[in-house]
């Protein structure tokens, strides 16, 4: 199995307005010499907007196809959420693009209410595990981190880790950032998966800070990557020998509880 290659781009968004932060993202996105997954913060285009109506877009619409260009450019897998319009509801949407163009998604299953994003975005129900490279990669989104259960690797008869990679991407506010170091740290642990968190920096039109702390960690729960509150691309090369040495020296997995989600 080989590695991969992770970047982290960790940047102050510019509340609602769509073409400068594409064109933000783009220039960071060049700055990489060579990586094979890129992921972006959470609403990348916009901030954590409720104002759906005038932000959303539909599927296939300008931010998809500009992943998409970005990703066949780059050669590179990009990951990031931003407002969708679907069928008459609004999805806080997550989008896996890959290099030739294809795409899963995901949407936001824990929508935080303290923010009133229950008001205005229909949630998800359905986890994803994505296929790139040979890992196994399971996407979430922001507040998605609180809710353990729902990240959990599941055991089954013929694999015991249902993923390899975990992602979150989010716009998780200086005030809690504590929970969001602690959190990311301890799904790594849990799940013997690596586990990366990108968050923003900057302050949005709410008067909210956010201080950063993208993170990656090892499935020890090692820090591999840290970044605090300035603007920065973070790379990694993840080494799934050393993950499988791990997992057969410690196969916790085989003693996870069973259940199923509903």
């Amino acid at each position: 199995m080989e590695d991969l290659r992770i970047s982290l781009i960790q940047a102050d968004l510019h509340w609602e307005e769509l073409e400068a932060n594409l064109a933000m993202f783009e220039e960071l996105i060049w700055s990489i010499e060579d990586t094979d997954l890129i992921v972006l913060p959470e609403m990348f285009t916009t901030g954590f907007s409720m104002n759906v109506e005038k932000l959303s877009e539909p599927p296939g619409g300008k931010t998809f196809k500009w992943m998409r260009q970005m990703a066949s450019q780059r050669n590179a897998a990009i990951v990031g959420s931003y407002i969708v319009r679907d069928k008459g509801n609004f999805f806080n949407r997550l989008y896996f693009v890959f290099p030739d163009g294809s795409s899963q998604q995901y949407d936001k299953k824990h929508l935080f209410n303290l923010a009133n994003e229950g008001e205005h975005y229909t949630a998800g129900n359905q986890r994803q595990v994505i296929g790139f490279k040979g890992w196994k990669i399971c996407p979430l989104i922001c507040y998605d981190l609180r809710f353990p259960v729902w990240a959990r690797s599941t055991a089954r008869v013929e694999d015991l880790y249902e993923y390899d990679l975990l992602l979150f991407v989010a716009n998780w506010p200086d005030t809690r950032i504590h929970a969001w170091d602690t959190l990311l740290q301890a799904r790594a642990i849990e799940n013997q998966s690596y586990c990366a968190g990108v968050n923003r920096i900057g302050a949005d039109a709410k008067g909210k800070d956010y201080t950063g702390h993208s993170a990656l960690y090892s499935p020890l729960g090692e820090e591999l990557l840290f970044s605090k509150g300035e603007e920065e691309v973070l790379t990694y090369s993840l080494s799934y020998k050393d993950l499988e040495k791990y997992r057969k020296a410690f196969p916790f997995q085989k003693d996870a509880d069973s259940f199923e989600m509903n």
